[in-house]
């Protein structure tokens, strides 16, 4: 069994490392007739295309800044920031083995039997977040008015801009995907005829506290899928460097991927590679990776100019509130 891990100490760029190991993949998958490989393989290519043709980023970021622009014009009062990013190589394996081992562990602790290959294979469809943007408002207290809190507003704006969104992106070219009745919104301020779309985060809190709405597009250009996030910046706070921290997030899931107590070793095949997959990849030690334009002091101080670890960011706008000095 190969694992990325074995290609990241040749010093190659990342498109290089992903090229081998989907190509090395796919020959050891074909032989053995793997098909959650080849489906893995698939996954790889996905990254891979993104990474290695940047026209389609280049017109899809266009129509994203198009909505950018749109609320500058009505929301002037507003300060904003849009960031976009290509989730990182080594999550996106980490994601890939993680769904194979939590969905053959929960299904083999339910039923006491492992999952046939086409269900594995369908539990894998689900991959939406490889290009994500993100929008993150709030109001300067310069523009609230005697009485108003401050948060009531930016949810109630924030809301506006998610009922807003869908129809703005179907106009250049986007499909929203429904939510299938995932965290399906219970505020009143989420428009019936956009409610489907949406994972609302902020009606249905999560863990630690995490609030966000989430909605998932189809690009019918570029033919693949891609989310956005809508935050205040409250919201935002907490989910960066507040209790609901993606550092801490990825711990627990690193926590959750390590479990294989009920499930005996040599019984699924399946199981045992993603889990040893996973397993491999949390033990990095970050420092001692040879990959271009990457360089890391220790797993906390990480220079990802690559985006092999925190992702590439594809998009970085931001508005600024106008007449935040006017007292009259």
């Amino acid at each position: 069994m190969i694992t990325l891990n074995d290609y990241l100490y040749s010093g190659d760029t990342v498109l290089r490392i992903l090229q081998k190991y989907s190509s090395d993949l796919e020959l050891e998958a074909t032989a053995a007739g793997n098909e959650i490989d080849l489906v893995h393989c698939s996954f790889l290519n996905q990254i891979k295309d993104m990474l290695e043709h940047n026209d389609f980023l280049t017109a899809q970021s266009q129509k994203i800044r198009e909505f950018y622009m749109h609320m500058a014009k009505e929301y002037p009062f507003l300060a904003f920031t849009f960031k976009g990013r290509i989730k990182s190589l080594i999550r996106a394996e980490e994601k890939f083995n993680g769904y194979i081992v939590e969905y053959i562990y929960d299904y083999y602790g339910k039923y006491h039997r492992f999952p046939d290959t086409e269900e594995i294979k369908s539990r894998l469809d689900c991959f939406r977040d490889l290009i994500a943007y993100r929008i993150v408002i709030s109001i300067p207290k310069c523009h609230l008015q005697e009485g108003q809190n401050r948060e009531d507003e930016e949810i109630r704006y924030l809301y506006e801009i998610a009922n807003m969104l869908p129809g703005f992106m179907e106009q250049r070219g986007f499909r929203a995907e429904p939510a299938r009745g995932v965290k399906e919104s219970l505020s009143d301020r989420m428009e019936a005829a956009v409610r489907p779309y949406y994972r609302d985060y902020i009606s249905n809190e999560g863990e630690y506290g995490y609030r966000s709405l989430h909605i998932t597009f189809y690009d019918d250009t570029a033919k693949c899928f891609m989310e956005v996030q809508l935050r205040t910046k409250a919201m935002d706070d907490n989910a960066e460097i507040g209790p609901a921290n993606h550092l801490g997030y990825e711990k627990r899931q690193e926590n959750e991927r390590a479990r294989r107590d009920v499930i005996p070793e040599g019984e699924c095949s399946y199981f045992d590679e993603a889990y040893e997959r996973g397993m491999r990849l949390q033990q990095l030690a970050l420092n001692t990776l040879d990959v271009n334009m990457f360089s890391a002091a220790n797993n906390s101080l990480i220079n990802d100019g690559c985006g092999l670890y925190r992702g590439r960011l594809i998009l970085p706008y931001e508005h600024l509130s106008r007449f935040q000095n006017d007292l009259t």
